[in-house]
C-alpha cells in the first residue's frame, strides 16, 4: 500500500511592484510497503516534473508576463496576473497499484485559462507505469472497441444535452483518442479527452467510465 505526502513550489513574481506571475505547483511523494525503491523512483518522477514546471514559469511565462505588463501604464487599467497551477488527484490507491492525474492550469489573459491533464498508473512492485493495454491482455482490438463505445456514449449524451459535443465528434474521437489518457477509479477505467478535443470549452474535459462487461472487464477488476 502507498502513503502520499504533498509538496508545493509556489511564488509570486513581480515587475515594478506589479505581481505579473503567480505559480503554485503541487506534487506527490510516496512511501510504499511494496517497494521503497520503486516509491523513491516514482516520487523523483514527480519532483522532477515540478522542477521543470517551475523553470518553465521563470524562464518562459515570466518574460511573457513582463512584456504584457510593460504596456500597462501605471497599472491602469489593472494588469491581470498570469497564473500557473499544477494540482494532482489520487484516483485509486489499492494494494501495489496507484493511479492519479495532474492538471496544469494556465491563465495568460483573455476570457479564461486552459487546463491540460496528464495521468499515470503505477505498479509499486516494479516502479513501472501500467499501460491501458495491460488491462486487456487478450484483446488486440480493445482500442477500437473503446472508441466505438465512446461514440455511442456521446450520442446518448447529446440527446439530453444538445450542443455539448462537436458535430463531428465521431471523427474527432478517432483522431484524438490517446491510450495514455486514462486513470483508474473504484468504478473502473476512466478515459478522458483534453479541452476542445471532442467538445467545446464549456463541456470541460469529457470523461467516460468503461463498462465492466463479460469478456471486456479490465484485468484489475477480475476476481
Amino acid at each position: 500500500m502507498q502513503t502520499v505526502s504533498n509538496n508545493t513550489l509556489k511564488q509570486t513574481l513581480y515587475y515594478r511592484d506589479i505581481p505579473v506571475l503567480i505559480y503554485n505547483i503541487q506534487y506527490p511523494a510516496f512511501n510504499s510497503t511494496c517497494s521503497e525503491k520503486a516509491a523513491e523512483a516514482v516520487s523523483e518522477n514527480y519532483a522532477a516534473l515540478a522542477r521543470s514546471k517551475e523553470e518553465y514559469c521563470k524562464a518562459v511565462l515570466y518574460p511573457q508576463a513582463v512584456e504584457s505588463a510593460r504596456y500597462i501604464q501605471s497599472n491602469y487599467p489593472p494588469f491581470h496576473s498570469y497564473e500557473f497551477d499544477m494540482t494532482y488527484n489520487i484516483t485509486l490507491n489499492m494494494g501495489c497499484l496507484t493511479s492519479l492525474y495532474t492538471e496544469q492550469y494556465s491563465y495568460m489573459g483573455g476570457a479564461h485559462g486552459s487546463t491540460v491533464r496528464q495521468s499515470d498508473t503505477w505498479d509499486f512492485t516494479t516502479g513501472n507505469k501500467v499501460q491501458l493495454g495491460d488491462f486487456y491482455p487478450h484483446d488486440r482490438l480493445f482500442r477500437e472497441k473503446i472508441q466505438r463505445w465512446i461514440e455511442q456514449q456521446v450520442s446518448i449524451r447529446l440527446k439530453t444535452e444538445p450542443a455539448t459535443y462537436f458535430d463531428d465528434y465521431a471523427k474527432l474521437v478517432q483522431n484524438t483518442f490517446n491510450p495514455d489518457s486514462f486513470y483508474l477509479s473504484p468504478g473502473g477505467v476512466v478515459i478522458y479527452f483534453q479541452q476542445y478535443d471532442i467538445a467545446p470549452y464549456a463541456t470541460g474535459l469529457p470523461e467516460f467510465v468503461l463498462p465492466v462487461l463479460p469478456g471486456f472487464e479490465p484485468l484489475f477488476t477480475r476476481k
